[in-house]
């Protein structure tokens, strides 16, 4: 990285003001000083052409702000002029609440030609006390990282009470807030709100796990509700594994005030001199053509700079766990190699179920912590397993849950001191199950040392599925008790020795793939994501469900990082339920030998099929064409980055009306209206046929004005169609 210099380009100073405008290829967000040499932000939207001009956008607007402090404020200190909802409230060493911020210097530092980083310092005129603000920008795909670092020189330790991530200012007069609530087997269920005078909060308190009963994705539309091809918005997350808060309040100007961060919820931290305190970032993507170019460009960047791999492949896999739960032993296992061998899928995966011997992992009450093979289940160990499944041409991965721990367990017996538990109080289960305290050092080795041990005894070991499944009660840590460390502590330092454990598996260990799951959706942000090639959205597998789960998902992640099974949930046929995985990384978790000759035939092709087009699903620009929440049909289509393939799925959602058939066409997305296509069906089950003529060509312009009807009704309830280029 090279700097450009303290004041870059039309970062100009005139007088005593300051203009700083973070720009993206099409928006700005514009701050600027004041007469005081407070940091204000006056304005976002669109680029002005002259860059000059934004010095004048200030004079645009007034807020008589005497009654309350200054609502545009970039980073709202407390406990001075401020009586409205702090960004960051500290006690300094003397005891002294308050809190002044005024700005000094910034600097841009040009990382590549797509890439800025801008980071503004703000200080304490009186205490030796200070706060840098940091806007990383891509510039191409219009997405903004944005987070803030705390250092003091006091004489002892500050105590940190709230510390935000980011403080935005919108002026626009119309906000449209969506959110996603959810609970186990439903999450990501979208609401809507036009946000009103005062406060809305969405937040978690849940430690770890602690997106089980609320996203930190969120979409804000300007002036009119979230539309898929047009209005303004923002699509945005807060990138923290741990509890978060995310507060939208419009003040009596009828303007939003956006605060982002970790949750203070008895989380103060006593931060000491010269120790920088970084806060989790909020990760956006601006668009002004709505969510469907604000999603392509956020799954751009994911691809390219945060995934793990992002640009890479995935294994397709089978997975035991619906097959067999936790009876089976290392017969029962090996005979499934022969099974995913037979699908044409890349690995096995052995889940929950494999360890524990004074404790036998035979059901979710016993054994967990307890990480050696169980002897009696599989007397030969992994190596057999996997030296089997490598005989079949399969690869071989395995689950763990190494944050946890069952009262009826070596672990817990040995190291009781290890666990989160109020010592005076009753402990409180959550699957049978209690939480190892991370922010112990020993906690970390132990964690660190399963992962190792693994791949130590285990070379070739191809994957590994990391769950999650408890929440934090009795929020205790006897390491910060013995420490002298305060309690409140634990959440944040929970997290950090989670990302410390992940930073050590991930340098000795950097490219095999761990997928991310947490009984479902309870993790899933871009944080972890840098240590994990993928997560699991969700325990339903139901297929109509998944459907509208992934839709709401696609809006934040790319399909190659959600991974989607099939399984025997629902009514639907097999053909749908395969149709349905396909729009991420495709597995398996049924018994397929079970299947008749049909159904066998069948999976075999369909997965010939994904293999064909999957990097077009991975890597290709995702179009949503009829939102399942308001059609009765859901569709929506990848396209290759050369617009000369794609991918397009139709399902059937609502069963409620005995549909005959289609009666519109689809409207068709992201090809090019200059180019000649021809249409063919995919995935169709064993005797029957298209009604979709595979020799007809169409423009990419009568595709996209006109549409193709995929001809749904109730025999022919999901159509996989494959849009090639003729030449």
């Amino acid at each position: 990285m090279f700097t450009i210099g303290l004041l870059i380009g039309y970062a100009s100073i005139n007088a005593q003001t300051v203009t700083i405008p973070i720009e993206t290829e099409n928006n700005v967000l514009l701050l600027q000083t004041d007469p005081e040499n407070r940091l204000r932000t006056i304005y976002f939207g669109e680029t002005l052409s002259n860059k000059n001009e934004y010095l004048s956008v200030s004079d645009l607007f007034y807020f008589d702000e005497e009654n309350v402090g200054i609502y545009n404020s970039t980073y709202t200190p407390s406990g001075t002029w401020n009586l409205i909802e702090p960004a960051i409230q500290i006690k300094h060493a003397d005891g002294n609440s308050s809190l002044e911020l005024k700005y000094v210097s910034h600097k841009v530092e040009q990382i590549n030609s797509n890439t800025t980083l801008t980071s503004i310092l703000l200080k304490d005129p009186i205490y030796p006390f200070q706060i840098t603000l940091f806007y990383k920008v891509w510039k191409h795909e219009n997405v903004i990282e944005q987070w803030t670092e705390i250092v003091h020189s006091e004489n002892k330790s500050v105590l940190l009470e709230k510390f935000a991530s980011a403080n935005l200012y919108f002026t626009n007069k119309d906000f449209y807030l969506t959110t996603y609530p959810g609970q186990w087997a439903k999450e990501m269920q979208p609401i809507e709100t036009k946000l009103s005078r005062g406060m809305k909060t969405v937040d978690s308190k849940l430690g770890a796990r602690a997106m089980l009963l609320n996203s930190p994705n969120f979409v804000l539309s300007f002036d009119k509700p979230a539309s898929e091809n047009e209005g303004t918005v923002i699509l945005g997350q807060l990138a923290w594994s741990g509890n978060f808060k995310l507060e939208f309040e419009v003040d009596l100007y009828n303007n939003l005030r956006f605060i982002s961060g970790i949750n203070p919820y008895s989380s103060e931290y006593l931060l000491p001199a010269n120790e920088v305190f970084k806060t989790p970032a909020l990760i956006y993507a601006i668009s002004n053509k709505g969510t469907g170019e604000a999603s392509r460009n956020l799954h751009s960047w994911a691809r390219k700079y945060r995934v793990l791999d992002g640009q890479g492949e995935r294994l397709t896999l089978l997975n035991n766990w619906e097959a067999t739960y936790f009876d089976f032993d290392e017969n029962k296992i090996t005979t499934l190699f022969k099974d995913a061998k037979n699908l044409g899928v890349d690995m096995f995966l052995l889940d929950d179920g494999w360890f524990g011997n004074k404790y036998p992992r035979n059901s979710d009450k016993a054994g967990l912590g307890d990480w050696q093979v169980n002897v009696k289940k599989l007397p030969n160990g992994i190596a057999h397993l996997m030296k089997e499944a490598k005989k079949e041409g399969v690869k071989f991965g395995i689950w763990i849950e190494p944050e946890m721990v069952n009262p009826k367990s070596e672990l817990y017996e040995n190291h009781l001191d290890w666990v989160i538990r109020q010592p005076e109080r009753p402990e409180v289960y959550y699957r049978n199950q209690l939480v190892l305290d991370m922010s112990n050092p020993e906690v970390q080795d132990f964690v660190y040392g399963i992962v190792d041990g693994l791949f130590t005894e285990n070379p070739e070991l191809a994957f590994i599925k990391w769950d999650c499944n408890a929440v934090i009660y009795n929020a205790y840590s006897a390491y910060l008790n013995k420490k002298g460390i305060p309690q409140s502590h634990l959440y944040i330092d929970y997290v950090k020795g989670l990302y410390s454990v992940l930073e050590r598996i991930r340098i000795k260990y950097p490219k095999v793939p761990m997928m991310l799951c947490s009984g479902g959706g309870g993790r899933g942000d871009y944080e972890l994501l840098k240590y994990f090639t993928e997560f699991w959205p969700s325990d339903d597998t139901e297929p109509i469900e998944r459907i509208f789960i992934q839709w709401d998902y696609s809006y934040f992640f790319p399909s190659i990082t959600m991974d989607n099974h099939v399984t025997d949930w629902g009514k639907q046929p097999l053909k749908f339920r395969i149709d349905v995985a396909s729009m991420g990384k495709l597995g398996f978790d049924i018994v397929a030998s079970g299947l008749n000759e049909n159904d066998l035939q069948f999976c075999k092709k369909a997965i010939n099929n994904y293999h064909a087009f999957k990097n077009i699903v991975w890597h290709g620009d995702l179009y949503r064409l009829l939102n399942p929440h308001e059609n009765d049909i859901a569709a929506l289509m990848y396209v290759n980055a050369d617009k000369s393939s794609a991918i397009v799925f139709n399902y059937l959602v609502n069963y409620r009306q005995r549909l005959a058939t289609t009666e519109q066409p689809v409207k068709l997305n992201g090809l090019n209206p200059n180019k000649k296509y021809r249409i063919k069906e995919i995935n169709l089950y064993p005797g029957t046929k298209s009604q979709i003529n595979p020799d007809k060509v169409y423009s990419g312009d009568f595709l996209m004005k006109m549409g193709i009807n995929p001809v749904i009704d109730l025999q022919r309830t999901s159509v996989v169609l494959e849009i090639n280029e003729v030449k």
